[in-house]
């Protein structure tokens, strides 16, 4: 009966291994998924002849569905392979930097949370009636819903074009998570790049790029953001390129720094000493190495661009055109900020909650990729 229950209810083998937060966060994406389909059964069977946005919606579900599932399913059979003694005990079997990231309570939670908020960017189509798709995303003729106050009908209220906040903050969340992602790949891809070329070979070529490194980072960057989207005609991938231009430089440095180190190692040695060739000891043995470093910024990076696209939304610099970011609606809502506060307040701790959780992750790897860190800061 257990083996069977455990099957059924995704959640219960973890909490059978003392993994509290791990089982309960299973559990309630398996019992979120089975509420969605229950209450959005007709939109979930229309979606397949639907929009784009209804076919990435059910994909997701699906894919949550079936991953919490096996998930659950791949913890069960440890349960079935241990004896009952040992079923109560939580016991390690992964990389010694996830193995120690599980041990912060509040990151881990912290990464759940990021996982929630995108998997409610993603499944916006399910979980709201209204959607930027609608003919009354910028307005709408029934002047009753015009600035309600939050209730049941309308968690978050509605705004001055009668449009349910919720709604917007969830599809806004598509312009402001995924544009983070995008920036912050691309900036992390060139910086690694340019500084492991330049911690290796050194010389001339260290000298160009660094100099670089130090023209770019002269410049405020607010400043120089503003000035590279005022050129151009502001749309997602100008906003992405522009925020990635101004990031790399902090990351080529951070990379240049750990190649300099790694390459004077004795593995490095016994590469050259083998005949292997310069990009081969490069992106084979050294790069991989400083990934843990790497990873740590590029968390801690999505949080600050979250902010700086929001900051530019609000300047009326950022993503203008179809589905508004999370600047955008906190700018909408500050003419009504005192009698109707909750136009802009819940957008923004829309961008409080992400950035919050993506910089906990962020100090979580940090202190799991390098303990050292860790004790200076505790202390």
């Amino acid at each position: 009966m257990s083996r069977g229950l455990g099957l059924a209810l995704p959640g219960l083998p973890q909490l059978l291994r003392g993994k509290i937060m791990e089982g309960g966060f299973c559990l309630f994406l398996w019992v979120s998924s089975l509420l969605v389909l229950v209450f959005r059964y007709e939109r979930i069977v229309e979606a397949p002849g639907g929009s784009l946005d209804d076919q990435i919606a059910m994909a997701t579900l699906i894919l949550a569905t079936v991953g919490v599932w096996l998930w659950s399913f791949k913890e069960w059979k440890r349960v079935a392979s241990e004896p009952a003694s040992a079923q109560f005990v939580a016991i390690g079997t992964i990389e010694r930097g996830w193995a120690a990231y599980r041990t912060n309570r509040l990151a881990v939670l912290s990464l759940y949370v990021v996982v929630v908020l995108y998997l409610a960017m993603l499944l916006a189509p399910f979980l709201v009636s209204s959607g930027p798709a609608g003919p009354d995303w910028e307005g709408m003729s029934d002047l009753s819903l015009h600035l309600l106050p939050p209730s049941l009908a309308h968690p978050f209220g509605t705004d001055n074009y009668q449009k349910d906040v919720l709604s917007k903050i969830l599809y806004g969340a598509r312009i402001s998570l995924s544009l983070g992602l995008l920036a912050v790949g691309i900036s992390v891809t060139l910086g690694a790049f340019l500084g492991a070329v330049a911690g290796y070979w050194g010389g001339r070529t260290d000298t160009v790029i660094m100099r670089v490194v130090d023209m770019v980072m002269a410049f405020p960057r607010l400043v120089l953001l503003i000035a590279i989207v005022a050129l151009f005609e502001p749309d997602f991938f100008v906003v992405v390129l522009a925020l990635a231009i101004t990031q790399w430089p902090y990351t080529t440095r951070l990379v240049r720094g750990e190649i300099l180190s790694l390459r004077e190692r004795e593995y490095a040695e016994a590469a050259r000493a083998l005949g292997f060739s310069d990009w081969r000891i490069l992106f084979r043995h050294l790069l991989p190495n400083a990934m843990g470093p790497l990873i740590v910024v590029a968390t801690l990076g999505v949080g600050n661009t979250i902010i700086l696209e929001a900051g530019l939304s609000f300047l009326g610099l950022g993503v203008s055109v179809g589905t508004p970011s999370w600047g955008v609606l906190v700018d909408e809502g500050r003419t009504y900020v005192l009698e109707q506060w909750w136009v802009s307040t819940f957008p923004g701790l829309a961008i409080v909650l992400a950035v919050l959780a993506f910089n906990l992750v962020g100090d979580g790897l940090r202190d799991a990729y390098d303990p050292r860190q860790a004790g200076r800061s505790s202390s």
